[in-house]
């Protein structure tokens, strides 16, 4: 068994997966409500809304998604001034305990480090103005806040919060994969002469990771389809945050990336839409994504 393995528990106050949810893990004193903006009346009739705690206003604006971070000991207050003042905002999250003991210093804790997260991250536009100082605590305070923000940070990508989920992968974890078995973790090339891509991945739990170094191409194809849309927003986002720089007519990869899809990794190395079973290919053999897939099932089926 899994020493890191957690369960949560989702609850569809509505029965609707778009709808009202909270989301509760075993053994964890947080409790997490979201909700869509539609729904804000019955959500702030709930108990937990009156809490202290930290929310999460998503939504687009000028075209952007966009995040703000903030807290308040009755948060059911803060949401009803912001319902008037901000009207970008489509959701939002309210994070507490279901015992009500979090206080005011625990809040602004988590606050100014979910700010710092997101930051980090740079995947979400951020509508805070000013990185809010960390309150001052305890050292066993501290520990205590930096436990429970590990678990939240669980939780949130399982109700679709990504903001504060990293894709960058540390050169710890690349060197002791690549000193494991190539079989436990295959080593893939992509390669397109004509622009200068020249890159290399690692599947590593589940993910296709790009490993730094790694060359892409510096612009991308024209086009106005949705899917073009995204890579362009995608390609923005890892310029933005570093990963991708512009060196000489490509773009190189300045540390480990990791990317759900062999075809999602394609797509920002190529600057166009990218078949990547079919484009990466496993080193040393030369075997497409899909025909080493194919293998590995077999393998694990027989």
């Amino acid at each position: 068994m899994n020493s890191q393995a957690r369960s949560l528990e989702l609850f569809f106050v509505n029965g609707r997966p778009d709808g009202m949810l909270t989301a509760e893990v075993f053994n964890w004193t947080g409790h997490v409500l979201r909700t869509p903006r539609t729904q804000l009346k019955e959500a702030l009739a709930r108990d937990e809304a009156g809490f202290t705690g930290v929310y999460l206003l998503f939504g687009d604006k000028d075209g952007e998604p966009t995040l703000y971070i903030g807290e308040a000991e009755d948060m059911r207050q803060r949401l009803k001034d912001h319902a008037i003042n901000k009207a970008w905002w489509e959701y939002v999250v309210l994070v507490t305990t279901s015992a009500n003991n979090l206080h005011k210093a625990h809040v602004k804790y988590l606050e100014s480090r979910l700010v710092e997260i997101a930051k980090e991250v740079n995947a979400t536009t951020l509508d805070n103005n000013n990185q809010p100082p960390r309150s001052s605590l305890s050292e066993a305070s501290r520990s205590n806040m930096e436990n429970f923000l590990e678990t939240l940070l669980i939780v949130l990508p399982a109700i679709r919060i990504d903001a504060f989920l990293s894709k960058k992968i540390s050169r710890k974890d690349i060197r002791e994969s690549e000193a494991t078995a190539t079989s436990e973790y295959p080593t893939f090339v992509l390669e397109t002469p004509k622009h200068g891509v020249s890159a290399r991945a690692q599947v590593i739990g589940g993910e296709i990771v790009v490993l730094a170094g790694s060359r892409a191409r510096k612009g991308h194809t024209s086009s106005a389809d949705r899917s073009m849309t995204f890579l362009k927003r995608k390609r923005a986002e890892l310029f933005a945050n570093g990963v991708l720089k512009v060196e000489g007519d490509h773009a190189l990869f300045t540390e480990n990336y990791a990317f759900s899809s062999p075809s999602g990794a394609g797509d920002v190395i190529n600057g166009r839409s990218t078949n990547g079973r079919i484009e990466w290919k496993l080193l040393g053999s030369g075997k497409t994504y899909a025909e080493w897939e194919a293998d590995s099932l077999m393998d694990r089926t027989s």
